[in-house]
């Protein structure tokens, strides 16, 4: 995409509260530095739509970026403003999509490796058949590195999720599933509650057969037992 130091037109709203838990991270101030500089015009909830967040996220966001010069405000008729990327505005995307990329690629390369490693010692093992728990992008990594080693993913556990496929393999509600379609063992590939999906899965099936990266930083099963017991 060019980008322009166009103006987005945003119509006066009430505020709420953003979710605390919400931050801007740098690929969401990336993505709204990139809505500005675009020629478009655009309503608040359709900034919001194009950033994926919150109503009043997406416009804190904007008044918090207003606040640090990085885009200007103007008036513009029937009580709207128009925002505009300043050159320190374009400086900072620049260098937040450095950045950004630079995480994003030393992170494939850490996850990619791990995944690799608890494949390979299961097909060491000759369990070369697994199902992954997750579906998002950790588990499209965990995807790669089963291929690398020759593993096959023959399920993906995602409850609740509508897709009866992801990336060719089927997806499935619980572990009985996946057993059904001759997974011997579950990697976990969830970076939304891991530790949420490992405690559940870990009530049935052994914790040889349930591996989970270091990157996740999840308690094992019989180390959360003895915290419990002490």
């Amino acid at each position: 995409m060019t980008l322009r130091a166009g103006p987005v037109i945003v119509h006066t709203m009430n505020e709420k509260t953003p979710d605390s838990a919400q931050s801007d991270s740098a690929a969401t101030i990336v993505a709204l530095l990139s809505a500005v500089g675009d020629s478009d015009l655009h309503t608040q909830r359709s900034l919001a739509d194009r950033l994926d967040v919150a109503l009043g996220l997406a416009n804190a966001l904007l008044r918090r970026c207003v606040a640090k010069g990085l885009i200007k405000i103007q008036n513009a008729p029937a009580r709207r403003y128009a925002y505009y990327l300043t050159p320190k505005g374009f400086a900072e995307k620049s260098r937040l999509v450095a950045e950004y990329l630079e995480t994003s690629l030393n992170f494939f390369r850490r996850a990619r490796s791990q995944y690799e490693e608890l494949f390979s010692a299961l097909a060491n093992r000759g369990i070369t058949r697994v199902a992954i728990a997750g579906s998002g992008e950790l588990a499209e990594i965990a995807l790669l590195s089963a291929s690398a080693v020759g593993v096959t993913i023959s399920a993906v556990i995602a409850p609740g999720r509508n897709e009866g496929l992801f990336h060719g393999r089927p997806v499935v509600g619980d572990l009985a599933s996946a057993t059904a379609q001759g997974a011997m063992a579950v990697v976990i590939a969830d970076n939304s509650a891991p530790q949420a999906v490992y405690d559940r899965l870990a009530r049935e099936i052994s914790a040889e057969n349930l591996l989970t990266p270091p990157l996740l930083h999840i308690v094992p099963a019989v180390a959360a037992g003895k915290e419990k017991a002490a």
